[in-house]
């Protein structure tokens, strides 16, 4: 194993190592933030969200006579 790291500067190596990891994280995220069902930010039910307003006219008047 020794030899291996004679062919290789060890801080170039874990600084690569690193770089690729955190890139494939944010790849992953970025993947897992575009689909409905695994976006944490809108919230849990997105979905269900979407489909209630989807319902509902296009224009809703007041019940308040003016």
């Amino acid at each position: 194993m020794w030899r291996i790291w004679r062919l290789f500067d060890p801080l170039r190596t874990m600084v690569a190592q690193g770089v690729f990891l955190f890139g494939l994280a944010v790849l992953i995220h970025l993947v897992l933030l575009s689909t409905s069902t695994f976006n944490w930010l809108d919230g849990a039910n997105s979905r269900a969200k979407l489909t209630q307003h989807a319902s509902l006219p296009a224009e809703v008047t007041s019940p308040v006579a003016k």
